[in-house]
């Protein structure tokens, strides 16, 4: 089986908190993730959205793109309207070749405003979730036909936050839409990491390697602090400097024939944790892990 090592430039620059950013160009973000060991990275703000852009830019660093997140609205919008949305990133990311586009869903989300407490969260009901994964796994059948997968990111704050709401949409959605799995989201939700791999993981086809810091995730008042104040307060971390036993879920992937991209995707303060530094502790964890499981790591 064969892994590839990401990581996602949010640890370098937060699009939903811009004071938790640092101060470095595209160039130098990817320079340190290249040193760290990582073979891609996905996209982010500072990227030009052009490939004849960013396609020398990458080459330099020895970089390519593994994936990067689209602000879906399906939920409350048309499909004709997201295909118009998605198309210059579908353009940019079929030219670079990348593996997915990650769909997250920001309709009715909290997970951008600071003012609104977790337990406000958007929720939906048996029969709104069964129209929504059917636009839902309509737009993914148009996105794999025009020839770039999605995979739908979970999210706290979002409709699909649970482990019980990835099993309804799951349930709800054709085999057409394909899942992100990401660790920390989950273990943040409360959910079992192992047993949603177990049940879902003939759908999964790109994985976030993002750890929590359990003591901070347990210490909130979900009545009155938002999603973005436990981003703050250092929910997240990398593999390795987290609660997470990576080794365990990397196994259970590789029990089920997961191969493809494991993306460190972790935010937060880079005065608190460097990302350079980050990013080494996250590459040595994941290859450590990796290779344990029966991995080849692919350049």
């Amino acid at each position: 089986m064969k892994a590839r090592l990401g990581i996602a430039p949010i640890a370098w620059w937060n699009d939903d908190l811009p004071e938790l950013s640092d101060d470095v160009s595209l160039e130098e973000c990817l320079r340190q993730a290249a040193e760290a060991g990582f073979a891609g990275m996905e996209t982010g703000r500072r990227f030009p959205m052009d490939w004849s852009a960013l396609g020398p830019v990458l080459e330099r660093h020895g970089m390519r793109v593994c994936g990067g997140w689209f602000s879906g609205r399906l939920l409350e919008g048309d499909i004709e309207a997201e295909k118009d949305r998605i198309r210059a990133q579908m353009d940019l990311f079929i030219a670079a070749g990348a593996p997915v586009i990650i769909y997250g869903e920001t309709a009715r989300s909290i997970q951008g405003d600071r003012s609104a407490p977790l337990a406000t969260k958007p929720r939906l009901d048996d029969d709104q979730m069964r129209s929504y994964g059917r636009r839902m796994t309509a737009f993914a059948e148009w996105c794999a036909d025009q020839g770039m997968p999605l995979s739908y990111h979970h999210h706290m704050a979002a409709v699909v936050e649970t482990e019980e709401e990835i099993d309804r949409f799951m349930a709800a959605t054709g085999e057409a839409l394909p899942l992100l799995f990401d660790a920390g989201h989950l273990a943040f939700a409360g959910g079992d990491v192992l047993g949603v791999i177990d049940r879902h993981h003939a759908r999964i086809n790109h994985v976030h390697t993002k750890d929590v810091r359990l003591d901070v995730i347990r210490s909130l008042d979900r009545s009155r602090e938002s999603f973005l104040d436990a981003v703050i307060k250092g929910a997240f971390t990398v593999p390795g400097d987290g609660d997470l036993d990576f080794g365990a879920i990397v196994k259970r992937l590789a029990h089920h024939g997961y191969e493809g991209w494991f993306v460190v995707e972790a935010e937060q303060d880079p005065r608190k944790a460097p990302p350079a530094e980050m990013a080494r502790i996250g590459h040595r964890e994941l290859l450590r892990v990796l290779t344990e499981a029966g991995y080849e790591i692919a350049s």
